[in-house]
């Protein structure tokens, strides 16, 4: 069976992300489409708006086919270690092809792009370590270097659905067999744009709209079963964790809180600070962040934070990864029977005691995830993989 896979987290899932599975179909002729989804935790450092499980079936049920779940040690990352997690999955699962939204508006050769980097690793890395330090943010260093080397594309580095985009290229090209690459550039909504267009909004707009009890004003832009789950199920955003974070940094020793993935050059000492006097998690972050510690840097950090996770932690994680598959049409079934000898990962369809060393970080940020609304439900333990026709 020819498969397409998708790297999505669907915070929340919307029509924009039912068209991205249909466009994936369509433009790879794929017989399948494999989301490698994010947990209940998020590239940019948030808790997922809804449970991984609620978001898993959404997917099976507008496009998907089959959904395993990105680990949460390549989940909260940067763009290049979140790409690296997703584009290693489809890898195990034998992808053929990988499509993914840009909003790159240029007619940018991704799969060009990514042997080129692959071609001039060294080059790139020489050149970076001469620009690091001149207080540039990380993209805005790495479009001055593609600058240099690669002037004729004229790469800018600033949008983040391309930045994803560079990244999937830049990994997949290390693979012997590299997957076919299908950018979808975005339609009508940004990124961060917050208007409701008629048909498509950001998930940052509809998350605003959720939080604002104003759903009624979005509907248009989610599929119906979405809207139900949005109103039904146990909704939770960065405040519900904010006392369990704020104990965290104020009980934690500076020794302690050194110990934790990412913290570097001293910021333990500002988070530390600002939690003193902060009464919200919005709060707090606006008196920790500078023009090196951006919110987003700094939520991932907080995240880290509010898993108690060290850099050892990481780095077990990433040496045993695994196919922790959420669920699966027939048609996605009928795949992972096809491919279940020849996965290059071990796939895991039940989370039991033995597996608790393998997956313990995942179990772990499962666990604080469900702090923050006694409404969620166990996440893991006597879960089997969600089945739709």
């Amino acid at each position: 069976m020819k498969s397409c896979g998708i790297i999505v987290e669907y915070n929340p899932f919307h029509n924009g992300h039912q068209y991205h599975a249909k466009m994936a179909q369509e433009l790879s002729q794929a017989d399948v489409v494999i989301a490698v989804m994010s947990g209940n935790f998020l590239q940019r450092g948030e808790p997922a708006i809804i449970d991984k499980w609620t978001r898993a079936k959404e997917a099976l049920s507008h496009g998907a086919d089959l959904v395993v779940e990105l680990p949460f040690a390549y989940a909260v990352q940067s763009a290049d270690y979140f790409a690296r997690g997703g584009i290693k999955l489809l890898h195990a699962l034998e992808c053929d092809s990988l499509c993914f939204g840009t909003d790159d508006r240029s007619e940018m050769d991704y799969q060009r792009f990514g042997a080129f980097v692959k071609d001039h690793q060294t080059e790139i890395d020489q050149q970076y370590q001469t620009i690091k330090n001149n207080g540039m943010s990380y993209p805005q260093q790495m479009t001055e270097v593609f600058r240099k080397i690669y002037p004729e594309n004229g790469l800018n580095f600033s949008t983040p659905n391309h930045i994803l985009g560079l990244s999937y290229a830049k990994e997949n090209a290390h693979y012997d067999k590299p997957m076919v690459l299908y950018p979808l550039k975005r339609e009508q909504a940004g990124y961060h744009d917050l208007k409701i267009h008629s048909r498509f909004a950001s998930a940052t707009a509809i998350r605003q709209a959720v939080f604002a009890n104003e759903l009624s004003g979005i509907r248009q832009v989610l599929p119906e079963q979405v809207s139900k789950d949005l109103e039904q199920a146990a909704i939770v955003s960065w405040e519900n964790y904010w006392p369990l974070l704020k104990y965290k940094l104020i009980s934690s020793s500076i020794e302690e809180l050194q110990e934790i993935y990412q913290m570097k050059e001293g910021i333990e000492y500002r988070l530390k600070e600002a939690a003193k006097d902060a009464d919200s998690f919005s709060v707090f972050i606006e008196k920790a962040k500078t023009k090196r510690y951006t919110w987003t840097r700094l939520q991932r950090l907080a995240t880290y934070l509010l898993i108690n996770v060290s850099q050892q932690e990481i780095e077990a994680s990433w040496r045993h990864s695994h196919l922790h598959v959420l669920g699966f049409t027939e048609k996605g079934q009928q795949y992972l029977k096809e491919k279940k000898k020849t996965v290059s990962l071990p796939l895991i369809t039940k989370v039991s005691k033995t597996l608790n060393d393998r997956l313990s970080l995942d179990i772990r940020s499962d666990q604080i995830y469900r702090l923050g609304n006694t409404a969620i439900s166990e996440q893991n333990f006597g879960r089997s993989p969600i089945r739709l026709p």
